[in-house]
């Protein structure tokens, strides 16, 4: 009797204990589980890493990056440290230019440099590669200054001294600005350029233009589609919408061609239209902004589809009915009843289908003519064509940001629904 007695309190202290140490085994069996969760995520985490983060972050470092002039030209920058920038500097810029020039490693490091300044001011390659064909150039400070000035007499003018003394820094905001049609002055103010010298305004709000109704054809297309669909039976739908899905397993090239073929003036399109008596002569369908909207319709159509299924496949149809029912007309029921539950995918479709048209370079370059080419086209000739990465980097952190402000935009609007409702 006396253990029995004995052993109550170590029986109580015990029982007083286990939910703590059971507290403790859940809490380590919580652990292990998401570090489990984290590891099989890991892999994509250092895909996307790799494959997304680090280009979009040296897409904006060389955005601002500007090595070229920095590296090549020290002593000349050096030199023109404290130049009022108003008429061409004193001899000792000359012999240090001359003095860089006969450094630089090889004729590549010339070219470079060359081509960095001849997209501030033009005919600077010319007097650049010139000049380094006559290195070493031996002499008193004023006499390689009269050498340099016979050989081309834009030596003795200010503008490509602006551009060196300018892009003296390895970093420079000078590529941004041009992407949006500013520059700074010889002084360094930031100002609006010329109005001869303004293009990428123009082609940005063109951009956006192209883009929105291309969004808004593909809304007015895509939502009576998803809504048929979604009213179907399961296996009606779902045969049916192997044809929605049928442009994925094509190549975006191959449809590209194939509207080419159709909408030339011997083209099905004309001939149809002319069999049927609706036009007397072939229509300018082609390498224009029509076939560039038609042709980008017609790719971008399933990515409003699908948002609009998934959500409209989860709206009761006796919502409509039942409002019916108490009297509302039909189109009342459908516009007050049916399409606010649909709202999240049209957002989610615009949203898509637009960011998606932003970004588009093919259709446009073989559709269109001069005047509907998008920001892509020139992100894709700075790169290829004339090999100034930094302004392509500038204008595609255009791109970027304005992808990253609809985002934001979007997901207020969806914020702001979800607080009302």
């Amino acid at each position: 009797m006396q253990a029995i007695v004995a052993t109550a309190p170590h029986a109580q202290a015990l029982d007083a204990s286990a939910p703590g140490a059971l507290r403790k085994a859940l809490s380590r069996a919580e652990a292990r589980r998401k570090w489990r969760a984290f590891a099989l995520t890991l892999p994509l985490l250092v895909f996307l890493l790799f494959t997304l983060l680090v280009p979009i972050a040296a897409l904006l470092q060389r955005a601002i990056e500007n090595p070229e002039v920095a590296n090549a030209l020290p002593a000349t920058i050096a030199a023109l440290d404290g130049w009022d920038r108003k008429e061409a500097p004193g001899p000792a810029a000359y012999a240090a230019l001359m003095k860089d020039l006969a450094q630089l490693p090889d004729s590549a490091d010339a070219g470079a440099l060359a081509r960095r300044l001849n997209s501030d001011v033009p005919g600077a390659r010319s007097l650049i590669m010139g000049a380094y064909r006559f290195v070493p150039m031996e002499g008193s400070l004023e006499s390689i200054r009269e050498r340099l000035i016979g050989k081309d007499a834009r030596w003795s003018e200010a503008p490509l001294w602006h551009a060196i003394a300018r892009n003296g820094a390895r970093w420079t905001p000078d590529y941004l600005l041009a992407s949006i049609d500013l520059q700074r002055d010889a002084q360094g103010e930031v100002e609006r350029m010329p109005a001869e010298q303004r293009a990428f305004g123009s082609i940005l709000l063109r951009t956006f233009h192209i883009s929105l109704v291309v969004t808004l054809i593909c809304l007015l297309i895509g939502y009576p589609l998803a809504w048929w669909l979604a009213s179907l039976p399961a296996r009606s739908a779902n045969v049916l919408m192997i044809l929605v899905l049928v442009p994925f397993w094509t190549s975006i090239l191959v449809r590209v061609a194939a509207w080419i073929v159709l909408l030339q003036s011997e083209g099905l399109v004309n001939r149809g239209l002319m069999g049927l008596g609706l036009v007397s002569e072939p229509l300018a369908l082609l390498f224009n902004r029509t076939g560039v909207v038609i042709a980008m319709v017609h790719i971008l159509l399933p990515f409003m589809i699908l948002p609009l299924y998934s959500v409209m496949k989860n709206v009761p149809a006796t919502y409509v009915r039942a409002a019916v029912s108490l009297g509302s007309p039909p189109l009342a029921a459908f516009l007050r009843v049916y399409v606010p539950q649909t709202y999240p995918g049209i957002g989610a479709g615009a949203l898509l289908v637009f960011i998606l048209s932003i970004g588009y370079y093919v259709t446009p370059a073989l559709l269109g003519g001069a005047d509907d080419q998008m920001l892509s086209y020139y992100i894709a000739r700075y790169t290829n064509v004339e090999v100034n990465w930094g302004m392509a980097c500038a204008l595609g952190a255009v791109l970027l940001t304005a992808t990253l402000v609809l985002y934001g935009v979007y997901r207020r609007i969806g914020k702001a629904e979800l607080s009302l409702g």
